[in-house]
């Protein structure tokens, strides 16, 4: 090991405790509140997934003080329970954002331990938004030393990544020391876990609430002085060593100089981010040369091994399953072109016609294709090939745009649980967040439920 590789998870606790507010730019908080907002539209579309009433029960069963709001269910659990069931709430329908560099989806596992946290200890918006921003960079930092290899390895990053995540943004918020900020890194680090192997069930979103509770829960403890390895991420046998990751200590010196928040995908189509390519690709061929379903042949879709492996179920036997399959949602898409949450149901994944254009579907595994991106051919019966490309990471619109499209998706999700009306004022205290006084206030006023 290198002396730049040595003590990185010191100097990531350093990035954590240290960084100042005031340098980080406004743009960034602007990113951050859109991120907020699109989360918050998963979160309450997600509130009454059957997961969410099993989460609920079980945290009855175990008791525990009314600390946090349940977003959309107009109740309270312990802040523990709050970040566990929030958290996969705003994963169930796979509808939420992505970022590169975190190899998964980071705001799940941030916004509900933060919110949870801020919501019990009255902290105000600024705060919450810096810690957002400072937990998703430090998040990020890891999964670019973790790498795909990690990722391909079995292990779900979303949830490995996320449990560390969530330590670093809720030791932000807690003003943990650096001592306790490498405990906490460490607390967490030790419990990161999470197998890709479980796709297509309800532990998926599981891993997301889990690895946000576990955050919480390592800052909480390192704030009393719980103690844990202080190299958890470069030690041997540490993260990196065990988990097919290496430590690259050129990334710290990048710390603070770019924001990743800018970066962040929000997704359009309700299902796994590695069936959005394909997606474009097919729809943007048939509507751009004005094919007709019945004049296709056959559709090869090209795409990586991350994305088959994440995506390939051929035979979806339901609405959960159909998220994770590029067959299911490339003959959707093209029957009607409605990708929402209305798109995964076991009624429209199993319907005749969807079953019969994807008899008509192969999807390969192309080593040229990578992350995210693919290729489709759409074959006709009179012996026509029109080809196409979709990269969907490289789509990511400039901000503006992205305020229009995730308002939008708000009142789509949010509109049938809280009201058009609560909504709107919803809307409007996410724009000036940073100045409200306290989170408690804001859960209380407008994520409770209708």
């Amino acid at each position: 090991m290198t002396e730049n590789e040595k003590g990185f998870t010191r100097r990531l606790a350093q990035f954590i405790v240290h960084t100042d507010a005031g340098s980080i730019p406004p743009s960034a908080y602007e990113h951050a509140k859109v991120a907020f907002m699109d989360w918050i539209a998963v979160t309450v579309a997600g509130s009454d997934d059957p997961l969410v009433h099993k989460l609920i029960a079980y945290a009855d069963m175990v008791g525990g003080p009314g600390q946090a709001t349940i977003v959309g269910r107009g109740m309270k659990k312990d802040a523990a329970h709050a970040a566990l069931i929030n958290g996969a709430a705003s994963h169930a329908l796979d509808y939420d954002d992505t970022l590169v560099s975190f190899l998964g989806h980071p705001s799940v596992t941030l916004f509900p331990a933060l919110l949870a946290l801020s919501e019990w200890k009255g902290v105000g918006g600024f705060d919450f938004l810096t810690a957002y921003l400072i937990g998703l960079q430090a998040g990020g930092t890891v999964g670019v030393c973790a790498g795909l290899d990690h990722y391909t390895a079995g292990w779900h990053a979303t949830s490995t990544l996320g449990h560390l995540a969530s330590a670093a943004a809720c030791s932000r918020l807690l003003k943990l020391d650096e001592q306790q900020t490498v405990y906490a890194l460490g607390i967490g680090g030790t419990q990161s876990s999470g197998l890709k192997r479980v796709f297509g069930t309800m532990c998926k979103p599981f891993h997301a609430g889990r690895s946000s509770q576990a955050g919480l829960t390592a800052a909480l403890l390192a704030k009393e002085g719980f103690t844990s390895a202080e190299d958890i991420l470069e030690g041997p046998q540490g993260f990196f060593q065990a988990m097919k990751g290496s430590v690259n200590g050129d990334v710290l010196s990048l710390l603070g100089l770019g924001w990743d928040v800018q970066n962040l995908s929000q997704k359009y189509h309700a299902s796994c981010h590695a069936t959005h390519s394909p997606m474009d690709a097919a729809m943007s061929l048939v509507k751009d040369n004005g094919i007709g379903l019945g004049e296709i042949e056959r559709i090869i879709v090209r795409s990586s091994q991350l994305a088959v492996d994440a995506a390939g179920k051929s035979e979806p036997g339901c609405g959960l399953e159909g998220k994770f399959s590029i067959t299911y949602c490339v003959a959707n898409a093209l029957l009607g072109g409605r990708t929402g949450t209305q798109a995964f149901t076991d009624e429209r994944v199993g319907r005749p016609e969807a079953r019969e254009l994807m008899g008509r579907i192969r999807v390969i595994n192309d080593p040229e294709m990578k992350a995210l991106e693919a290729s489709v051919e759409i074959h006709t019966r009179d012996g026509r090939m029109f080809k196409g490309y979709s990269d969907i990471l490289q789509h990511i619109p400039p901000l503006d745009v992205k305020k229009d499209r995730v308002g939008k998706k708000l009142f789509d999700l949010c509109v049938p649980v809280l009201g058009e009306a609560k909504t709107a004022n919803l809307t409007r205290a996410v724009s000036v967040l940073e100045s409200a006084g306290t989170m408690r206030r804001f859960a209380d006023e407008y994520l409770a439920g209708a």
